[in-house]
This record gives C-alpha cells, sequence and structure tokens, in this order.
C-alpha cells in the first residue's frame, strides 16, 4: 500500500522493526533493564516531513488494535513517508498480534498503526511488565568478582553471537578477566569484555511473591515437580546454546510428551517451511568469498546486526575475487539502511510486496513481458536492471533476512526466492544463504531435523513428534493458552514474542535456565544460573551457512553454576527417575 498525504494526515503508518548496534552493544555490556538498554530501544524513528506534518514534537503514540505505546521520536530521513521504525524489543512487540497466519511467525513487520503526538510520559520498562502481568519486578544482579593474575592468548576462538559465528577471534585473559578480544566487533567486544556483569549467580524459586535464594537441587526438585504436574509442557529457546543442550531438550519434551521450539519461530521459521517444500541452492561462505562477484543483501542490514559480515565477506580478497572492487553489490528493503549506502543499487520496495517483486525477476529472467511500469514500488527498469545483472554475474549470492520471512507472505517469499535462485543456475551459478540471528538457531533446527525430522515447533503429545505450523509453535502455544507450564533455556521471549504470548508466562509456571537476567525473569517461579557457552563451557554450534563450529572455553564458569549441558542432564535424569523411566 502507498500511503497519501491523507493518509499520513490522518495517521496511519506501517510500523517496521530491526535490529540496531547500539540495541545488540547495550543489551550484551549492560543487560535489558538498563537505561542503556532503554534508550537504544524505546524510540521510534519517523521521516522529518511527516514528523513536521502531524506536529509531533518530542514523542509520539503507536497504536494498533493489540495496545499502545509513547516513545521519544527521532527524526531520519532514510525511514520511507508513511513508515515509522521501532527497534526489535519489548516495545515494538506490545503493538504486534498474536496471529501467525498458520506459520508460527508472528507479523514482527509490516504491522498497520496509528499515530497521534502526545505530551504522555515515556512508557518505561516497568510500565509494559505490569501491563503484561509481570511477577516480580525485583532481580538480584550480580557480577563476577575479578582478579587479575596469569595472563593467556587464547587463539582462534569463535563468537557466540551472530550467526556469523566468526572463528578468528583471539582473547586475551588475565586471571578470571577479559582483557582484549582481537578480530570481534563491537558487539561480541561487548559479550566477552562485559561477560562477568549482570549475572545471576544463584538459583531461586519464587515464594509468596519473592525471590528466595536456594540451593540447585531444591531448584531443580521443584523444577521436576512442575514438569511431571504439567499436562502440556513446552521447552522453548536453545538457540543461544550448543547443540549437545538441544539433544536433551528434544529428549526432556518427549519423555513428558510436551512441546520444544526454538527461536526460529519469530526469525527464519518461514525458511525452513520453504526449504522443506522446495529445497534449497547454499552456498557456505568460502564460495561467496573466493568466487561470488554479485552479492545481494535482501531484507537485511548486516551493517547493524553482523558487523564483520561485511569485511568478512564483501572486502575480503578472495582466490579468484580480488575483494570489493570486483563485486557489485545490491540491496533490496524497505528503508535506505547503513547497508544500502554502502551499495552499487538500492532498491526499495514496498513493505510486505516483496513477494510481488520477487515474481517480476523470476519472469524478467524468463524473458517474459512485464506490462506494469511499477512493480512493489520499484520501477520496471530497475527490475529488468537488477535481472540483468543477476544473468550475467559469474558465482551470486543472496543473504536474506528478517524484511522477507517476517512480512507480507511470509514462507512464500521464501519460496520465490529459492525458485529464483534456481532458475538463475540454468544461466549461471547462484547460491542463497540466510542470515540467522542467534549464533545458534541454525544448529538448533539441525538438531531438530535428525531427532525428530522437523526443524522446529515440535509436539510430542501423541507420543511421537509431529510439526503443525499454526497450532504448535511457541507464539501460537502461549497466545492460545494452550500450554501449563513453560522452561526457557538461554532466551528471552518476553523480549521477542507478541503482547498476548507474553501474558500467558505471567498465568502458568515460568522456568529460566540462563547465564544473565532477561526480562523473562520478571515471569519466572524458578531461575537457575548457567555458565555463558562459548566464554565458560565447550560445545558445539552450526554456522548460518550449516558449518558445524566447536565454541572454546576462554574462562571457568563462577564457582557453583554449571553448563547448561549439565543442568539439563541432570533435569532429564531426575525426571525419568521420578517417572520411573530407563536412565542411560
Amino acid at each position: 500500500m502507498v500511503y497519501s498525504d491523507q493518509s499520513i494526515e490522518e495517521g496511519i503508518f506501517i510500523l517496521n522493526t530491526g535490529r540496531t548496534i547500539m540495541q545488540a552493544i547495550s543489551m550484551e555490556s549492560e543487560g535489558k533493564w538498563s537505561s542503556k538498554y532503554f534508550d537504544a530501544v524505546a524510540f521510534a524513528e519517523m521521516n522529518p516531513d511527516d514528523i513536521s506534518r502531524i506536529g509531533i514534537k518530542d514523542r509520539v503514540k503507536i497504536t494498533s488494535e493489540h495496545g499502545s505505546i509513547i516513545l521519544r521520536v527521532k527524526p531520519n530521513n532514510n525511514v520511507p513517508r508513511g513508515q515509522i521504525f521501532v527497534p526489535m524489543g519489548p516495545w515494538a512487540n506490545f503493538v504486534i498480534g498474536p496471529d501467525t497466519e498458520g506459520t508460527g511467525m508472528p507479523n514482527l513487520k509490516g504491522t498497520m498503526v496509528r499515530i497521534e503526538p502526545t505530551e504522555e510520559p515515556i512508557t518505561t520498562l516497568n510500565d509494559l511488565l505490569k501491563q503484561l502481568g509481570a511477577k516480580n519486578l525485583e532481580i538480584y544482579m550480580e557480577d563476577i568478582p575479578i582478579r587479575t593474575g596469569e595472563r593467556l592468548i587464547i587463539k582462534n576462538v569463535v563468537c557466540p553471537f551472530c550467526g556469523d559465528l566468526c572463528d578468528y577471534l583471539t582473547i586475551e585473559v588475565s586471571g578470571n578477566k577479559i582483557v582484549r578480544n582481537i578480530g570481534g566487533c563491537a558487539i561480541s567486544s561487548a559479550k566477552f569484555l562485559n561477560y562477568h556483569s549482570h549475572r545471576i549467580l544463584k538459583p531461586y524459586i519464587r515464594e509468596n511473591g519473592k525471590l528466595v535464594e536456594v540451593d540447585l537441587d531444591k531448584a531443580l526438585n521443584k523444577t521436576v515437580d512442575i514438569l511431571t504436574n504439567a499436562k502440556y509442557p513446552l521447552i522453548f529457546g536453545l538457540s543461544n546454546t550448543c547443540v549437545e543442550v538441544n539433544e536433551y531438550a528434544i529428549e526432556l519434551a518427549e519423555i513428558l510428551h510436551g512441546a520444544v521450539d526454538n527461536t526460529s519461530v519469530f526469525c527464519h521459521g518461514p525458511t525452513a517451511l520453504a526449504v522443506q517444500e522446495v529445497g534449497a541452492v547454499r552456498y557456505t561462505f568460502a564460495v561467496a568469498i573466493h568466487l561470488a562477484d554479485l552479492v545481494i543483501f535482501w531484507g537485511c542490514n548486516p551493517l547493524a546486526a553482523h558487523l564483520n559480515h561485511i569485511s568478512r565477506i564483501i572486502l575480503r580478497e578472495g582466490k579468484y575475487i580480488k575483494g570489493r572492487k570486483e563485486r557489485k553489490i545490491v540491496v533490496v528493503d524497505v528503508r535506505r539502511t547503513a547497508t544500502a549506502n554502502f551499495a552499487d543499487l538500492y532498491i526499495q520496495v514496498e513493505p510486505g510486496k516483496d513477494l510481488e517483486l520477487l515474481t517480476a525477476l523470476r519472469m524478467a529472467i524468463k524473458d517474459l513481458e512485464i506490462e506494469a511500469p511499477i512493480i512493489a514500488g520499484v520501477p520496471r527498469e530497475k527490475v529488468l536492471e537488477l535481472a540483468e545483472m543477476m544473468k550475467t554475474a559469474k558465482y551470486g549470492v543472496i543473504f536474506f533476512g528478517l524484511g522477507i520471512t517476517m512480512t507480507g507472505a511470509k514462507y512464500r517469499n521464501i519460496v520465490a526466492a529459492i525458485r529464483l535462485v534456481q532458475e538463475l543456475n540454468e544461466w549461471t551459478k547462484f547460491g542463497l544463504i540466510p542470515m540467522r540471528g542467534h549464533y545458534n538457531v541454525t544448529g538448533a533446527n539441525q538438531v531438530s531435523l535428525w531427532n525428530t525430522g522437523c526443524p522446529y515447533a515440535v509436539d510430542y503429545a501423541r507420543r511421537f513428534p509431529r510439526m503443525i505450523i499454526g497450532v504448535t509453535s511457541a507464539t501460537d502455544l502461549l497466545a492460545n493458552g494452550d500450554v501449563d507450564a513453560v522452561l526457557v533455556i538461554a532466551s528471552d521471549p518476553a523480549a521477542h514474542l507478541p503482547r498476548k504470548a507474553v501474558e500467558h508466562l505471567s498465568k502458568i509456571p515460568v522456568i529460566v535456565i540462563d547465564a544473565k537476567w532477561s526480562l523473562t525473569t520478571a515471569f519466572a517461579d524458578i531461575i537457575i544460573p548457567a555458565g555463558i557457552v562459548g566464554i565458560e563451557c565447550e560445545g558445539s554450534a552450526y554456522r548460518m551457512d550449516e558449518v558445524p563450529l566447536r565454541l572454546k572455553k576462554v574462562i571457568d564458569p563462577p564457582p557453583g553454576v554449571l553448563c547448561d549441558v549439565d543442568i539439563l542432564k541432570r533435569l532429564v535424569d531426575k525426571v525419568k527417575a521420578k517417572m520411573k523411566l530407563k536412565t542411560c
């Protein structure tokens, strides 16, 4: 839909969300309960002309049929008129609906909202959590005491932040202090250098509305009681931890006859569905580095979310392609991002119209006539120009992100993208790589596939694995009130799922296993501390191009804190013992 001056004056806008650099840095350095995170996430960007036309001063009220928030406004000429941008997180999700349209994926982009100027106070994190029904807003963050000592240098460390899994970091340690992160991006450095901050160091159980410190055995025993007494428990998260934890989580779901899901449900779940339907043409990074002379970023902004990706893939000199000067870069997105400013060709597509543009490209590749002068907001000449660039490339690769998994036709967008790449291989060599966010979300899908035959949203209610998208996915199970207990492992659904899904967390028992205090801990009845995989614990993970890597341990976990693989193993054994099942 193209918005007119009249619709803008009436305050009707399209809300888009996305990741930002400062959002990730603040999250890793000071945590989501901090003022730095609030400043990095609780704002809205609008085109200056729209701000002036509506008469907005410094803050705006954003309302959908699901809720309202008040945010400060930042002018940004790169935001198209008729659109508003809010960083992904609890504020944006508060006004997003729970309907996944049978895909498991909520509409985290492209939501229609009403905008109006206001002088009301900005919505705080506590305001949101209270309205969502948080059980307790008290948190007991602790920092690990730092002591300097023997200096160690660990090379070829894999970064446990994003799906790039940069495996060339050099970490310098003094005693138990991480002094330097050489080779990591700003977000990676924030994670490593602040590994000791805002930690969960003790187990807690909620009693009489308060979190009470207990020992690990008591916390695990209480967890076993909750999970075994539940009629239909959900195990969720698993993308910010290792492959081995995923295996135990799936075993636990099978024993309990519950459901197990990972965070691809709100990122690349539609990608997994499309691959199951039509296959895929995949590259590894090596092919992109050494052979690709055309790189397309579609619906993603690596300069904000995958900071080393450009230097690692685009700027790097390959064996046959001599770096940036021999590569053409194209960006397709709804707004001009930092990555778009870096590109040779930028194509601005209308929100929710990616399928139309992909279809037009497929037509152009086949030399079919495109009669419409404008397709999805893009002039026909631009479509033909991009199609010709694709056909004449020696090796091409499309990196695609949430801009096409979360909007419009969702997984049908990915089906069209895969078909486009398959058809391009009749002319040249072309591949497709999803830009995965959490560092092991690809691994979570892989482990789920080889154990259950389903990439995510697995249900064991009938004692065999099945995936019913739109029914057994975590978003739908929570929004519909179908589960009566949740075990959250290394994830923060309260910060990522729509309002209605999060509200159900306030009505059922919630167990959180994590290294740091998240927003989900405000809904937790049991909190169990864990070591950080890739810093304090070893484990396996899959890069976004499906290459498995081994994460190293560079520092010991805090005294009394176990790695989550050991916690899950103990939990599985205790559940088996209570249910009188045979343990391995």
